[in-house]
């Protein structure tokens, strides 16, 4: 089992409940979704011409398309030499769902790591039972995709874009009847950091009870 690798790097997590937690990104290549918002757009597309070595991937001076094929014993061996010390690694992308994760959550929970996986909850989730799953439902976006009840009702935690009270009504009505973890958390992230969008998300949050998620990262000027 190999993954196409966009980039791999130790952080923060920027967003929703493990905001503040050192962790290293795992970014896959692909994505259909298409949210016309994505500030990762230079995952969507897998093109063979895009794939470059290990080495190269990992020297990339900014966000590109390039990608690496690496299998599960690559990734663990390529943390090692890094020195990442990090015990929490973020799957993400792209649109990580797309491919089979056990193999990977195995190779890395050995290692004593624990995994999230950030998804649109458009794909099945292939994954370990341990695995923490943030579903970010995408609604109505270009490529047509359905977020899928099963991943909903596997979701540790659902954050949410918001930027006017349309996108809460369109997350109230995904919800409706849904049957969820009973500690779910449910997060609600502004669109672009924009004033009234953060206005709005705090008064919801607070109403509900719900948390909010304000991507740290793009404040701090890190990745």
């Amino acid at each position: 089992m190999t993954y196409r690798i966009n980039e791999i790097f130790e952080t923060l997590q920027g967003e929703g409940t493990f905001t503040g937690v050192p962790s290293i990104f795992i970014r896959l290549q692909g994505c259909p979704v298409g949210c016309p918002w994505c500030d990762t757009q230079h995952t969507w597309d897998v093109k063979q011409e895009d794939q470059v070595s290990v080495a190269t991937m990992m020297a990339k001076p900014e966000a590109t398309s390039e990608w690496a094929e690496m299998s599960s014993a690559d990734i663990v061996e390529l943390i090692k030499q890094r020195g990442y010390r990090a015990k929490h690694v973020v799957i993400t992308g792209g649109e990580p769902a797309m491919y089979d994760l056990r193999e990977l959550g195995e190779a890395l929970e050995a290692q004593g790591m624990r995994l999230q996986i950030e998804t649109s909850g458009t794909y099945a989730l292939l994954i370990t039972a341990g695995t923490w799953v943030t579903v970010s439902p995408k609604l109505d976006m270009p490529g047509g995709y359905l977020v899928r009840s099963d991943c909903l009702s596997r979701a540790d935690e659902i954050k949410h874009p918001v930027a006017m009270q349309k996108h809460i009504d369109a997350l109230d009505r995904l919800l409706q009847g849904q049957k969820l973890k009973s500690d779910v958390v449910i997060c609600l992230q502004p669109i672009s950091q924009r004033p009234r969008a953060t206005e709005l998300a705090m008064k919801t949050c607070i109403e509900r009870n719900w948390r909010l998620s304000v991507q740290m990262h793009k404040y701090l000027n890190i990745e």
